[in-house]
């Protein structure tokens, strides 16, 4: 194995324990309850509707086809 693919293996598993963290601290902001995080995300939908983008027609959940 070269150093150059360690060095990247090494910066992906940097990147990874830092997403982790980052996710750990929001989960912990929650309790780490996933039903308050979830209605948390909900109300900044509401006050940001600007923001959010809407799924494709094809990848939105339940949608009923008529061919």
């Amino acid at each position: 194995m070269s150093q150059e693919l360690d060095t990247s293996i090494d910066q992906g598993e940097e990147e990874i324990a830092a997403i982790r963290e980052v996710r750990h601290r929001i989960s912990e902001q929650f309790g780490h309850d996933p039903y308050r995080l979830v209605a948390h995300l909900i109300e900044l939908q509401k006050e940001h509707p600007e923001k959010l983008v809407s799924a494709p027609e094809e990848e939105v959940v339940g949608k009923t086809t008529t061919e």
